[in-house]
């Protein structure tokens, strides 16, 4: 199974909205750019919202039935490792690695020296092409990487494994994640966890290292973008070059992961496909629930005042909705508002304060995320929920299917 060079995550908490994010890539192929949708749940919102993994593919073959498509398309287990993989194994042709815990997890000395011994021949002043710099190496430098990352790759592998002994060879696209770490890889890191990758004969198409800078839930990238595009075209240069050194599958493209909404490196990212013609799947995660409360405000009447009751309820749970996602968001709680005030605001005012568009004054990126985090509330909430988005579905996909179209595929993948 092979993944195509333009892919798409495209996450849906609530599996209501898969037909109007189809219709984002439907029109994105009139426009004459192939991007194959990839519905992506971790088992960490399945838990949260009381799901089974089953249901992303019942969402995903329902869209696809319903608007004919034709194309490939993908269900992924996100974020998937060891404890919880066998859940997802039936409905899933898509797994990602989340190896990024055992990054830093002390290997075996001798698994160390083995795989030094394996890449001593790029222990020199390495010249990548695309990279306009020397990469100068030493068996000292193999030896740290390895003992940073040997145990993160050896985990993948074992989970890698796992999944082909359930589904067989070549039966479904592997992606490697290791995004969720402190530091971003350098070039010499992520070459040497690709060697790692290929040794342990893992097929991936897909890699997720981490960049620079911080990418928080649903609000833009913070952080220095001029860097940010150094680094994303030498991991271009590195992977293109990591599959002809290892052997890797041909396909083999980044993944940027919390994709939704960094619109200030979209157009870097986009310069940098060009330049290297190079293929990327991006994860858009969060941004289809925060369409689905816009759409709520927007139809007005008790769906307003549903879209109201959940934020009040996520005012008052502030620290118990934070917590979990401590390190991917920012919120300034004196830039938040009140609970009554927002119960005094318009279907207009209530979205135009949690769309982000970032032209507009009554903009709010704290207000926009403690709703991203808020999503359980939606859960409990449960059948009034549910019912309210099927009473409003047309105003909510219409939402969804612009938000991906406008602010996220063009951007990145329609050429300009």
């Amino acid at each position: 199974m092979e993944l195509a060079k333009y892919s798409m995550g495209i996450g849906d908490r609530f599996a209501r909205q898969g037909r109007a994010q189809l219709s984002a890539i439907v029109q994105a192929k009139a426009l004459g750019v192939d991007i194959v949708p990839v519905w992506n749940k971790s088992n960490r919102e399945h838990m949260i919202v009381h799901t089974h993994p089953d249901s992303v593919r019942v969402e995903a073959d329902a869209a696809v039935k319903a608007l004919g498509w034709t194309g490939p398309y993908h269900v992924d287990a996100d974020h998937i490792n060891l404890k919880n993989v066998d859940a997802f194994i039936s409905a899933s042709d898509f797994f990602t690695l989340d190896v990024a815990d055992f990054v830093g997890q002390a290997a075996p000395e001798a698994e160390i020296q083995v795989f030094v011994a394996r890449h001593q021949r790029y222990a020199t002043a390495l010249r990548i092409p695309g990279i306009d710099r020397t990469l100068n190496i030493s068996p000292q430098d193999i030896a740290q990487i390895a003992g940073k990352y040997l145990a993160s790759v050896r985990e993948a592998g074992a989970i890698y494994r796992h999944v082909e002994t359930a589904k067989g060879l070549d039966r479904f696209i592997t992606e490697v994640s290791i995004d969720e770490t402190d530091k971003p890889q350098t070039p010499v890191e992520l070459f040497f966890i690709l060697a790692a990758v290929a040794d342990e004969k893992i097929p991936a198409q897909t890699i997720a290292p981490k960049f620079t800078g911080r990418f928080n839930k649903g609000v833009d990238y913070v952080g220095d973008v001029v860097q940010f595009e150094k680094e994303f075209n030498e991991d271009l240069a590195v992977i293109a070059f990591a599959v002809r050194e290892f052997g890797l599958p041909a396909n083999l493209k980044l993944s940027v992961h919390s994709g939704s909404d960094k619109f200030s490196i979209y157009a870097p990212m986009a310069r940098a496909l060009r330049k290297h013609d190079a293929g990327l799947h991006l994860k858009t995660a969060g941004t289809t629930w925060l369409e689905e409360v816009a759409g709520l405000a927007v139809a007005g009447g008790d769906a307003l005042k549903l879209a109201q009751e959940i934020y009040e309820k996520a005012h008052a749970r502030i620290d118990e909705l934070c917590r979990p996602y401590a390190a991917v968001i920012d919120i300034d709680r004196a830039r938040i508002p009140e609970p009554k005030t927002v119960k005094g605001w318009s279907g207009s005012e209530y979205a135009a304060a949690l769309r982000h568009d970032q032209k507009c004054p009554a903009y709010n990126m704290h207000f926009r995320q403690l709703l991203h985090v808020g999503f359980k509330l939606a859960a409990e909430i449960g059948d009034a929920y549910y019912q309210a988005l099927e009473a409003n579905a047309g105003t909510i996909g219409r939402l969804v299917t612009e938000n991906l179209l406008e602010k996220h595929i063009k951007p990145v993948f329609v050429q300009r």
